[in-house]
């Protein structure tokens, strides 16, 4: 699933929405592993243990058969109701394996117990004994009760267990932070149950797996359903790997929009919003900064190069349409001209690959001879869009592997079913700002040999969240796997590396495409042959 790409405001990551997770409760968790014994992992003794000895020495089964009839009784009494507390208190532990000892020594002299005591006295003191060894720390420990923000954060815990895609969790155990912070952490109220939350999140060092507030949550669910009010910019985190950036970085700006007005551009470092510094800022609350009412105004501190602006823009209501398209003529060989179809990109909302079917039915009407995909300044979106759109230019292929720490998946292809345009001559365009699910469609055309990339290199976000909804109406957003090209490219912070570089002075709007590569005296020409020749 991807989250960015929508062109209002949109915040840069491959999301997938899953609502409602099932997430199974710590006690039953810890039940359904323990087997019907004393103390579960603790190789305390089993009421297997009478069977063993019997087996050992048949003539010690009936003398000791009273005290492995209390041990029975007793496991099957404590063992499913203390077992979570004998898990979560190490120190209690500690005590149980001492006692634990002290009981098996006892058991080995019951003979000589025998010949000074009658077999009455040493059954009763072995099973008071085992009784006190048990209930005395048990009576010590605090009750482990469950309240409500604790189990709310159990859930964002199971969440990021089950789906996280770095399983060593940043080299911590994420049991033992589990444990310690539900000891530890005040959850006393939904604010300090929030706060709990992000603080686990902060311990994988994963600037796009995020908690989100319900309100935050809505904002990015909206950004893949259509329409925004904001200034129509796409945002990420900085690419340095040296950490001298700061800020957040512009992906794209929504065409149109009053961040392209305003001459915004990607690779843009936006350091303030509203006087608020955005050095420590993540991007889901930069986002909710620069969404607002339509008409309302919002102060923005741009980085530009070695330029630095203080702009002032309007908020507005932007339609996210994702597809613009158009018939451009070039010069033909003879005296006709050829035709060639382009299609602008802008996001991978929910609307994205049934948009590209009807622009590219559209321009066959038009008897194009070719198309034109332009990819740029698009920093993704919804991540089963970018693959039904892949599906549409291909007859058969892989088009992404999915990767975990253990390496591929999931794989991703097409048998050719869902393809429409399989065959006709197809040119890709792309740029820094092509990013996430841009680049997964980039990624399969370029290595399935079936278009050829004009451009720069893409942005290079090769991971890929999911995000799933709390019950509280709050949401995680989770890197749940990487990427790979079809030709294995991992290209995280690398990008896609184009076949040629368009002209310096190519344009980026669609409305000055069709004069480049109409124009033969135009300085950013383009032919034909310039356009699908490898």
């Amino acid at each position: 699933m991807e989250v960015i790409g929508s062109s209002s405001l949109s915040i840069f990551n491959n999301l997938c929405f899953v609502s409602n997770p099932k997430v199974v409760r710590w006690n039953s968790l810890l039940v359904s592993s323990v087997k019907p014994r004393l103390c579960g992992s603790l190789t305390c003794v089993s009421i297997n243990a009478r069977d063993r000895l019997a087996a050992f020495n048949p003539k010690k089964a009936d003398e000791e058969r009273g005290f492995f009839w209390l041990v029975k009784r007793f496991n099957k009494r404590y063992a499913f109701h203390h077992v979570v507390l004998f898990r979560r208190n190490g120190r209690l532990l500690t005590k149980l394996r001492k006692h634990t000892i002290s009981l098996r020594k006892l058991v080995k002299s019951s003979d000589k117990f025998k010949d000074l005591f009658p077999d009455f006295f040493v059954r009763i003191a072995l099973g008071m004994m085992l009784f006190m060894a048990i209930a005395t720390p048990v009576s010590k420990s605090p009750s482990w009760a469950l309240t409500e923000e604790n189990l709310l954060f159990l859930e964002a815990w199971r969440t990021i267990d089950r789906a996280y895609v770095d399983k060593s969790f940043n080299g911590q155990s994420w049991f033992r932070y589990r444990e310690n912070a539900l000891r530890n952490e005040p959850m006393n109220n939904r604010e300090q149950t929030y706060a709990a939350i992000k603080k686990m999140l902060a311990t994988l060092d994963d600037p796009f797996t995020r908690f989100l507030e319900p309100d935050k949550f809505k904002s990015l669910r909206s950004g893949t359903q259509g329409a925004l009010t904001g200034v129509g910019l796409s945002i990420g985190y900085p690419t340095g790997n040296d950490g001298s950036l700061s800020g957040l970085m512009v992906i794209s700006a929504s065409p149109g929009g009053p961040a392209s007005r305003a001459a915004i551009s990607p690779g843009d470092l936006i350091l303030a919003i509203d006087d608020t510094s955005t050095e420590t800022m993540d991007i889901y609350d930069a986002a909710e900064r620069l969404q607002g009412p339509e008409g309302s105004e919002v102060q923005i501190k741009i980085r530009s190069g070695p330029e630095i602006k203080h702009l002032s823009l309007t908020r507005e209501n932007i339609s996210i349409n994702p597809v613009k398209s158009r018939v451009c003529e070039t010069p033909g060989m003879g005296k006709a001209a050829s035709k060639i179809g382009y299609i602008k990109l802008t996001s991978f909302n929910q609307n994205a690959s049934a948009a590209v079917k009807e622009a590219i039915e559209t321009l066959r009407r038009e008897n194009v001879e070719g198309f034109v995909l332009d990819l740029r300044n698009n920093s993704g979106g919804l991540f089963p869009e970018g693959i039904e759109i892949a599906r549409i230019w291909l007859d058969k292929g892989v088009i992404v592997y999915i990767c975990d720490s253990r390496g591929v998946r999931d794989i991703y292809d097409t048998d050719g079913t869902n393809a429409i345009a399989p065959s006709e001559p197809l040119a890709v365009l792309v740029n820094k700002g092509t990013a996430s699910a841009s680049e997964i469609l980039a990624g399969a055309l370029k290595d399935n040999k079936r278009a050829v990339l004009l451009g720069e290199p893409t942005f290079g976000k090769g991971k890929i969240q999911s995000v799933f909804e709390l019950s509280d109406g709050s949401g995680l957003a989770v890197t749940v796997a990487r990427y790979e090209t079809p030709d294995h490219i991992d290209i995280n912070k690398v990008g896609i590396i184009p076949d040629h570089p368009l002209p310096a002075s190519f344009p980026k709007d669609d409305d000055s495409f069709c004069g480049c590569i109409g124009d033969p005296a135009s300085g950013c020409f383009l032919n034909r042959v310039g356009l699908f020749s490898r």
